[in-house]
């Protein structure tokens, strides 16, 4: 049906729906977990993700084609934006305990524009959300805008 095997209720076990995977910081990068990795999110048409960006560090735009994006912020403080189709950007500065919204298949971004780490959760409306990145397709790789755009 999904992809992945199916799990008879009778044979599923307490550890099937706990995961470790989230629990350490992976500095300025996103730790997208799929039923994949996590069987306890098999058949539940979601997926989740932490994130951890280091002060004046971005997640680069991207999408997911197959997800909206509900992200959470329990420490730090970031911008979150998308695009909608028309190109109008929608733009928040977030703090601790903020929840935003990205649309499926919008492009968007994350900037920290905090002195400390920012850390944020994510639970995706997708077993499968794909991550489609755009920064390589637009500039070369040793830009200002993929090695770190932030003025120094």
């Amino acid at each position: 049906m999904n992809g992945f095997l199916y799990k008879h209720p009778s044979t599923i076990l307490a550890s099937d729906l706990k995961t470790l995977l989230l629990n350490h910081a992976v500095r300025s990068s996103a730790n997208i977990v799929t039923a994949a990795e996590f069987p306890g999110l098999n058949t539940l048409g979601m997926s989740m993700a932490r994130t951890d960006i280091d002060p004046y560090d971005v997640v680069l735009p991207h999408s997911h084609p197959r997800a909206s994006e509900m992200m959470f912020v329990p420490s730090g403080s970031v911008l979150a934006a998308f695009f909608d189709t028309t190109g109008k950007l929608f733009q928040k500065r977030l703090r601790e305990g903020d929840v935003f919204i990205f649309p499926r298949g919008l492009v968007h971004f994350i900037m920290n524009y905090g002195l400390r780490l920012a850390t944020m959760f994510s639970v995706l409306s997708s077993q499968n959300p794909s991550v489609v990145g755009i920064t390589h397709a637009m500039f070369a790789p040793d830009s200002d805008v993929v090695e770190g755009w932030w003025p120094e």
